[in-house]
């Protein structure tokens, strides 16, 4: 099977496998989506480095497409130490654009770090972590917000599913994701074969229970969604898409990156199988057994 890429430029290989099989694995109970609470304001997490050419048609778009949909949110972008304008651009976007937060990280820098600093500050209870490049489909995040408020606690997008594509994705790159990918779901035994990609959505539940976050740079994309899996949080995955960027300079550089992707990995497939559930979600009473316990104590 192959996936349908717009403009005709790459057929990208599809994993045999249906949305609704997916699902199924990974779906809330309705006992879970009872218990969830109801989301108040999605956080979309833009972290930024020299991305002075694209960010504004970034933060726009997405304000446009979040306002038509009626989604309560902020758009926080940090900006990651960039030499360029980047950061005087996000002040004047901030003036047309009310939901738009910039921050600066100050600390040491690095993709991972840069989100972290995000997750730290984040006013949501729910977050989409998407890139600055406009890569991602900012309609993508409106049908994030929806299934996460059908109880869902992680959405992972996957541009490798019925319905997802890519667009201009460089062929080693496109090589080496596909192997690297199917490794993970190898030795992590998960259907999830789009684990790398950063554009996923969790609720702030999730952030938390899936910290301390060690990843300081792009390897963080491999360690959220392994860790909300491993530590047992609902989740499902949809159909995205993705295009190459079309300014600037791509910040991933593979060489530098594989060591801490198998360090990443290394350390959470030690947790899966070593740890004993020690770090797995602790799952609450839930109140109806609660109540029938208790009135069975008021009848002995």
């Amino acid at each position: 099977m192959y996936a349908i890429i717009r403009g005709g430029l790459i057929c990208v290989p599809r994993q045999q496998m249906s949305d609704k099989a997916e699902s199924a694995h990974t779906a809330p109970t309705s006992d879970v989506r009872d218990l969830a609470p109801s989301l108040q304001l999605l956080t979309v997490l833009i972290p930024a480095r020299d991305e002075e050419s694209c960010i504004q048609s970034t933060v726009q778009h997405l304000e446009l497409e979040l306002s038509l949909h009626s989604v309560p949110h902020e758009i926080l972008v940090v900006d990651d130490g960039s030499s360029d304008r980047t950061w005087d651009v996000l002040q004047e976007i901030s003036l047309h654009v009310p939901a738009l937060r910039p921050i600066r990280n100050v600390g040491a820098h690095g993709f991972g770090r840069a989100v972290l600093c995000g997750l730290d500050q984040m006013k949501g209870d729910a977050v989409v972590i998407m890139m600055a490049d406009e890569s991602d489909d900012c309609r993508d995040v409106v049908r994030y917000w929806k299934l996460l408020n059908q109880g869902y606690e992680a959405v992972f997008g996957s541009r490798f599913i019925r319905g997802g594509g890519v667009i201009d994705y460089p062929k080693a790159k496109l090589l080496v994701n596909r192997v690297f990918n199917r490794l993970i779901q190898v030795f992590f035994r998960i259907r999830l074969n789009d684990t790398t990609n950063a554009f996923k959505a969790y609720r702030r539940v999730v952030i938390d229970g899936c910290r301390p976050l060690l990843a300081p740079h792009f390897n963080l994309t491999v360690e959220l969604p392994l860790k909300t899996i491993v530590r047992g949080y609902t989740w499902t995955v949809m159909p995205i898409t993705w295009r190459n960027r079309r300014t600037g300079e791509p910040k991933l550089k593979l060489k530098e990156m594989g060591s801490r992707y198998l360090f990443i990995c290394f350390y959470i497939w030690l947790e899966k199988y070593f740890s004993r559930g020690d770090y797995r979600k602790q799952i609450p009473a839930q109140p109806a057994l609660t109540r029938e316990i208790e009135s069975s104590k008021t009848h002995v």
